[in-house]
């Protein structure tokens, strides 16, 4: 702690990953795993493919009965047989003799070579083929994809749609998965109303809470919103006593700082110990943190102004429920760029200053948007990029290099 009670940005963080860890594994339903982290390796049980069969509708032939076909040339072959997706029926395909087959049905014996539909004149009792199918065409071999015993995925990995799709594929219905951790996120604050409200006097809308909900779904949680809660310490207390029963993590907003009706000072103390710090940077100086309740559940108390919240949530909450989650990195990543604008800093803290963040031929360029203000959210929704002034720095000419932290993005 420096000598105006300011904590560095990594001493908080520190605080915070040391109190947290991944969450235990559940076993899980593949649609409830879906955006989990897969806790076991998986090993295919059954090749996969689990037979040789048509990648193309068309004709199971043997190639050498095809080899001289063309369009001035073709080849008549009589069809002796239908073999659909699913069949089961045993066929052979003998020497000058064709079979039709559908995608994905199985390859009959005798068969080396699939003659799609469309090189073809599409004959029922025989058909009239223009185009030579080589040894192989057309054929999903068995075992191509995954041979049996495969590791097809490993622990640790995030099972979004495609990997979920390979888990139904090689024969799970269940898998061992860190879950989602479940945030609950609430804003404090008399002043606050809810969004589509008609505003009084004094009132503003609650940003935050919709803010950093979202956060936490980008994050990889499962988010609830709570919404507003007065500056009542009892109310406040009320509220979390009946929430964190639903909660792997709580994140709240406003109340953490040195006013009169800071409310979060006064009644978290109540079920948990909790820090109250005053951390190097800006914006986002006064944080909370702590575990609270029966099942010490963390607590992270972030500043009131919405710029404020979403750069505290960027930098302390995400690496921890990145960790709870059990995926690595937990930080977001950064890359060194140009800037294209000066900055300015306030001596002995770390800014993170909202900019956009452009690529041309691999050269990264990133500008300052909007001001200082941690209350500017129009500029914060326009970022991309945070630049990370260090705390010995004060000023950063227009041109210099800087490190800028990637904010997702995306785009429909």
């Amino acid at each position: 702690m420096s000598a105006d009670g300011l904590i560095g940005v990594e001493e908080h963080l520190g605080h915070i990953l040391d109190a947290v860890s991944p969450l235990s594994a559940l076993d899980l339903t593949l649609q409830d795993a879906h955006g989990c982290v897969l806790a076991e390796d998986i090993t295919s049980a059954f090749p996969l493919p689990p037979f040789d069969n048509s990648a193309m509708d068309g004709y199971a032939v043997r190639s050498s009965d095809v080899a001289g076909a063309t369009e001035a040339t073709p080849v008549t072959l009589p069809v002796v047989g239908d073999i659909a997706a699913g069949s089961t029926g045993v066929y052979t395909v003998q020497a000058g003799l064709c079979v039709r087959i559908m995608t994905g049905a199985p390859l009959p014996a005798g068969a080396d070579a699939v003659v799609p539909l469309e090189w073809t004149d599409g004959g029922v009792a025989q058909v009239v083929i223009r185009r030579a199918a080589p040894a192989g065409n057309s054929i999903r071999r068995l075992g191509e994809d995954a041979p049996l015993g495969t590791t097809v995925l490993t622990a640790g990995t995030h099972l979004g749609a495609t990997q979920v799709g390979l888990l139904a594929a090689v024969g799970r219905d269940r898998v061992a998965a860190r879950p989602r951790p479940r945030v609950v996120v609430l804003s404090t604050g008399s002043e606050l109303v809810d969004p589509g409200t008609p505003l009084g006097p004094g009132q503003i809308p609650d940003a935050n809470s919709t803010l950093l909900t979202t956060a936490a779904r980008e994050a990889g949680g499962t988010a609830f919103r709570v919404g507003i809660v007065p500056d009542d310490p009892r109310v406040l207390l009320d509220t979390l006593e009946d929430q964190l029963i639903r909660a792997d993590a709580v994140v709240t907003s406003g109340g953490v700082s040195v006013g009169a009706y800071d409310v979060v000072k006064e009644a978290i103390g109540r079920i948990g110990k909790v820090r109250f710090d005053r951390v190097a940077m800006q914006p986002g100086m006064p944080q909370a943190f702590g575990l609270i309740g029966p099942d010490s559940t963390p607590f992270f108390g972030l500043p009131g102004n919405p710029v404020s919240a979403y750069v505290s949530f960027e930098v302390f909450v995400r690496p921890a429920l990145r960790r709870m989650l059990g995926v690595e990195p937990i930080n977001r990543p950064t890359v060194r760029a140009r800037l294209a604008g000066a900055l300015t800093s306030p001596p002995g803290k770390r800014t993170f200053a909202r900019a956009m963040l452009s690529v041309d031929s691999g050269t990264y360029t990133v500008t300052p948007i909007g001001g200082s203000g941690s209350h500017l959210i129009a500029s914060l929704a326009g970022a991309n990029a945070l630049v990370v002034v260090p705390e010995k720095t004060t000023e950063i000419e227009s041109g210099a290099t800087v490190t800028a932290m990637l904010l997702e993005r995306r785009q429909a």
